[in-house]
């Protein structure tokens, strides 16, 4: 007999008991199984367990800020993160996502939208985690100038010097390298590499992460030379 699929488990970390109440309740109701923390500390402790497949935190938390569990977590894990607050701007989204978050939704939220984002980074985890799973042949490097994006170890170096990025920022600059010289819109990218579509995604995400990964690339971000804007159509990666 066929075993059954496991349901996908989410951990909560919100100190607001009426609100972490309601979307336990909602993602219950979705199918998933659902576990909740109050605080901070306990809530690095259950995430640490490595038995969720997507954490929600909130950053404001007693003891210990959400910020502070993501950079723990991601020194461990890839789980899939989202951050859900109260906290909209600009720097705490740019803070949040360098810190490994995966999504940034700022409150009050949709609960249809904050789904459609659950549903989508679990879906990409779970493809990205067959896909390492199974024996492959060797995938060649992609050279873009002095950049050299290593799909089998999921490594960029430039000059041979390794950049350190995040799981987003490596998927975002290895899909520009695969396509190297077509520019994609905001949109496209929310939907290739977030797994979102036009109507739940916020296109400040791709603008934040695309300024983090400048930063980190270029060696001036406010003169890129690799990963460029095409006035009125959107980002592309140069060969220089």
């Amino acid at each position: 007999m066929e075993e059954k699929e496991r349901a996908k488990r989410i951990l909560v970390v919100e100190d607001e008991r009426n609100i972490a109440a309601v979307l336990a309740y909602n993602i219950r109701k979705e199918g998933y199984e659902c576990d909740v923390a109050y605080d901070g500390e306990k809530g690095l402790e259950m995430a640490l367990t490595d038995a969720y497949d997507l954490l929600l935190l909130d950053i404001m938390l007693p003891k210990m800020t959400g910020f502070e569990i993501c950079d723990q977590v991601r020194m461990k894990s890839q789980v899939p993160i989202i951050f859900v607050t109260a906290r909209e701007e600009e720097k705490d989204r740019i803070l949040g996502l360098e810190t490994g978050a995966d999504d940034y939704v700022t409150k009050p939220f949709s609960f249809k939208e904050l789904m459609a984002r659950v549903r989508a980074n679990i879906r990409r985890s779970s493809g990205e985690v067959v896909k390492r799973a199974e024996p492959e042949k060797t995938v060649e490097p992609i050279r873009v100038g002095d950049l050299v994006i290593d799909r089998e170890h999921y490594s960029v170096t430039k000059g041979g010097e390794v950049i350190e990025l995040s799981k987003k920022d490596y998927d975002l600059i290895a899909f520009l390298a695969e396509n190297v010289g077509v520019a994609f819109t905001r949109e496209e990218l929310l939907e290739k590499i977030w797994g979102y579509d036009d109507y739940y995604g916020d296109i400040r995400t791709v603008d934040v992460t695309i300024t983090r990964i400048r930063k980190k690339i270029e060696k001036d971000s406010s003169h890129p030379e690799y990963l460029m804007t095409k006035r009125g159509v959107g980002y592309f990666l140069c060969n220089r």
